[in-house]
């Protein structure tokens, strides 16, 4: 199951992630954001071997939370989900998958070297991500309040 193609909306990556990651989420409107989501833009991904999607690391993990505390919009958290070039994340999620795959060769990867690639992708997102959407409200900007007042579900144009 690719979450990422077009049959599919950011919510629906969204759904996955609040079902399996821990969330700090004490504010109200978080929490029926949370619910909302869930409820309908839940699909059914547990029956599949593969899923691909975006990464949930830290700074994918922080525009999540802005999009359901209402501090971005619909726009501002697709657009953040394609800075500092962070990738998609592939999980094998059954032994089928797993047979699938084979050793083909091993390449030494230093954790200084790595880390360093890793860290600055990150924060050159997260760099980005305050400069150019955090606070850019634009008119018409689509906001997690607007999709729950307005019963948005996967089918909807915005969206």
């Amino acid at each position: 199951m690719n979450l990422n193609s077009e049959k599919y909306c950011i919510l629906t990556w969204l759904a996955v992630l609040l079902e399996n990651r821990e969330f700090d989420i004490s504010a109200p409107l978080a929490l029926e954001a949370k619910d909302y989501i869930l409820k309908n833009f839940t699909v059914n991904y547990k029956d599949y071997d593969i899923l691909v999607g975006y990464r949930a690391d830290d700074s994918y993990f922080s525009f999540a939370q802005d999009f359901i505390s209402g501090t971005i919009s619909y726009r501002q958290l697709n657009n953040a989900m394609h800075l500092g070039k962070l990738g998609q994340q592939f999980v094998l999620k059954s032994k089928k998958a797993f047979e699938k795959n084979y050793f083909k060769k091993a390449e030494p990867a230093e954790n200084a070297d790595w880390f360093k690639k890793k860290d600055f992708r990150d924060k050159a997102a997260r760099r980005e991500y305050f400069d150019l959407e955090r606070n850019r409200r634009r008119p018409g900007d689509l906001y997690i309040t607007r999709i729950i007042d307005e019963e948005m579900k996967t089918d909807d144009l915005l969206l």
